[in-house]
């Protein structure tokens, strides 16, 4: 009976494999892939680059308090923010580009070597902004006027330039990525001497160029009074674009 069950399994794996080969007919498919699927054509990329200086520049600032209380370091934070908000917008930065980025209450601790523990020394209140200013020439005089207007509880963290609307740089960089494209199949297409078709896929990337901030922090009495102006400089930054296309072989 042994014997009669071994025969009528082996007999069902053979079959099972007779019918995958079959239903394979005409396709040669290895694992999950189609190789019949795979596209024809000459597929190449094509990159554009455009050099613009930015119009933008967005700094990242705020204020940090910390006092014995919550109640004590949310007073001095809250004067403090109000402060700077004033002299952002005195100093022509709009409303709607003003944006809270960050807002904490965070205990203080600090390690109580005769107790041998964690133990709280007070409480720190910090409240950060985006701060757009679309007058970038006046971005020095803005940092300026919010290290005055917040003092020692000032932080600036950071400041990064963009253009505010890239639409007529990327179209030139589209142009370019596109030529360059052509440029790299017409040469692909004569190396393998067939003729070159129409493009048959198309496909767009927009590369975003890395930001680099600058970090100014404005300490306590790190900084005597008056401060020199703070040079700003937004120098120039590079838009890329690249497209993937696929042409057609005409022959």
């Amino acid at each position: 009976m042994k014997k009669h069950w071994l025969v009528a399994i082996s007999l069902a794996l053979v079959l099972a494999i007779v019918g995958l080969c079959g239903c394979g007919a005409g396709t040669t498919t290895i694992g999950a892939i189609d190789l019949n699927s795979q596209q024809e054509g000459i597929w190449v990329s094509g990159e554009g680059e455009v050099t613009v200086a930015p119009d933008i520049a967005t700094l990242r600032l705020g204020i940090s308090a910390q006092e014995a209380t919550v109640a004590e370091a949310q007073s001095q934070a809250a004067e403090a923010m109000d402060r700077v908000m004033t002299a952002l917008i005195d100093n022509g930065v709009a409303e709607k580009d003003i944006q809270t980025q960050y807002f904490s209450i965070r205990q203080v601790t600090e390690w109580d070597r005769v107790k041998e523990e964690e133990i709280v020394v007070g409480h720190r209140v910090t409240n950060k902004v985006n701060a757009k200013i679309r007058e970038i020439d006046k971005t020095g005089s803005i940092i300026d006027a919010v290290a005055e207007a917040g003092g020692d509880l000032t932080r600036i963290d950071s400041i990064s330039f963009s253009v505010d609307d890239p639409s007529a740089c990327y179209k030139e960089a589209r142009q370019k990525a596109m030529a360059d494209a052509k440029a790299k199949a017409e040469q692909l297409a004569e190396l393998a001497g067939v003729t070159l078709g129409k493009p048959t896929y198309i496909s767009e990337g927009i590369q975003v160029p890395p930001i680099y901030p600058r970090s100014v922090y404005y300490e306590e009495a790190a900084i005597p009074a008056p401060a020199p102006p703070t040079p700003i400089s937004p120098g120039e930054m590079e838009l890329s674009l690249t497209v993937q296309v696929a042409y057609a072989i005409l022959d």
